[in-house]
């Protein structure tokens, strides 16, 4: 079965608008329209995509806020009619409002009652979806990871920064107090040089990303299968790639997309280094074997450092289980004083140079002070930061942007480049090459050669 006119109007619309700044204004769809919004106005709200997230978190974080900033949900686009259906009661339940629905993103973004946008659909999406939000003049809130792939990241960094959006990529951790706090305390030089970071993320739930009941009630007919596919290589109909993409590669990375892009982001973010030099990476499947693709245990080794000097850097290990969940998250840097704890929001001397090691190298004793993060940078702290505050301060941050026009606190540099690590580590697992990145193609690598999903 070949793809359907939409599927081939897609793929052609999506090459002429990746072609870059030169085709300037026709690289906007006829339907592109932005209101110029006033103080005082409402800002109306698309839904792209009603998923597991965008219920669990991202409409309550916008409703926790929509009265005081005055926004409000309008509409609803996605391609499976009950996800629409239950989208709609949804919303209405919880506000009160009935909104509209759009069977896809060209109907939606021909509605005129629709300023902004929330992205939350499949893994490999997200960057296409930002694309075709800014090109129709919607201000976006993207999910993450932004991207799974080099030319789709290139494409959706391009297109935002040609059309001067407001893209808020979903990266919460960057709106957290604890995080600044962080951010700041290294920045001021009070930590010393970053020597190491150790980050894990280990569950033991063997239906993550399963969702066997929805996969036997979804019909083919009730949804656009070709939509779905975008610009992914066309297959058959398969109801688990649609709803557990998670688990199948180029859908989704799995871990390091789902995962190791919010932690990887904070070393791009304390560092101010846009991405890795290199990474060696090894994985499998060694447990959850129900005909997934992606791993279910993966370990990473990055270099970091700055890209003029290879004299100066340091070293992430990222690792991430599926199958015994000790040691839980753990988001840990070191310097050559002690180390800054992200999960105890700690500073401690822990593992610091000793005065007689150091006496051998003609060196004083370096020893950080032990104390909290709220102690180190009092005036960044005070707020929760547990997940669900995580989220709601992210998305107050993109709306007061959207109004503002100021640059939110995950902007679309912050998306394109934890989609260069977590590209360059897909790219490692799936090779077993040593990935480096060419920074004058913006092309990840494998062994020396651009590597292609």
């Amino acid at each position: 079965m070949k793809p359907d006119n939409s599927r081939r109007d897609f793929l052609k619309k999506s090459a002429l608008t990746t072609a870059g700044v030169g085709l300037g204004a026709l690289a906007f769809p006829a339907s592109s329209y932005s209101r110029i919004i006033g103080a005082n106005d409402r800002v109306n709200i698309g839904i792209v995509g009603f998923s597991e997230r965008a219920k669990g978190a991202l409409i309550p974080a916008m409703l926790r806020h929509s009265k005081e900033l005055n926004f409000e949900f309008t509409a609803v686009s996605d391609i499976w009619s009950r996800r629409r259906e239950e989208c709609v009661a949804y919303v209405k339940d919880k506000s009160g409002l009935t909104i509209a629905t759009a069977r896809n993103n060209d109907e939606l973004y021909d509605r005129k009652d629709v300023d902004a946008v929330i992205v939350s659909t499949a893994d490999f999406q997200h960057a296409l979806h930002c694309k075709e939000a800014v090109e129709a003049g919607r201000d976006a809130y993207v999910e993450k990871p932004f991207a799974e792939t080099m030319e789709d990241n290139r494409a959706a960094r391009e297109a935002v920064e040609r059309t001067g959006k407001i893209v808020q990529v979903g990266s919460q951790r960057r709106s957290g107090t604890n995080y600044h706090a962080a951010n700041d305390f290294i920045k001021a030089g009070k930590f010393g040089d970053i020597v190491a970071v150790e980050m894990t993320w280990n569950v033991n739930q063997p239906g993550r990303w399963r969702l066997p009941r929805l996969t036997q009630e979804i019909r083919k007919e009730d949804t656009d299968w070709s939509r779905f596919l975008m610009n992914r290589p066309y297959q058959e109909w398969d109801p688990r790639k649609y709803l557990e993409f998670r688990l199948f590669w180029p859908f989704s990375s799995g871990i390091p997309g789902q995962w190791m892009a919010h932690q990887i982001d904070t070393v791009h973010w304390f560092t101010d280094l846009p991405h890795p030099r290199s990474v060696a990476a090894n994985g499998g499947i060694y447990l959850w074997k129900d005909g997934r693709q992606n791993f279910d245990t993966m370990t990473a080794v990055f270099d970091y450092g700055p890209l003029d000097d290879m004299s100066k850097g340091f070293q992430v290990i990222y690792s991430s289980r599926f199958t015994n969940g000790a040691g839980g998250t753990k988001e840990i840097y070191f310097s050559n004083g002690g180390e800054l704890n992200m999960d105890t929001n700690r500073i401690t001397p822990n593992g610091g140079l000793q005065k007689n090691h150091a006496a051998a190298m003609g060196m004083q004793e370096n020893l950080l002070k032990e104390m909290t993060l709220a102690e180190a940078v009092p005036t960044e702290t005070g707020a929760n930061t547990g997940v669900d505050d995580l989220t709601s301060a992210h998305m107050r941050n993109w709306m007061e942007c959207v109004r503002t026009r100021k640059k939110p606190n995950a902007d679309v540099m912050a998306g394109y480049n934890h989609s260069i690590a977590n590209i360059m580590t897909t790219a490692a697992l799936r090779t077993g090459k040593f990935v480096t990145f060419d920074e004058k193609r913006q092309e990840v690598l494998a062994g020396g050669e651009v590597f292609q999903y």
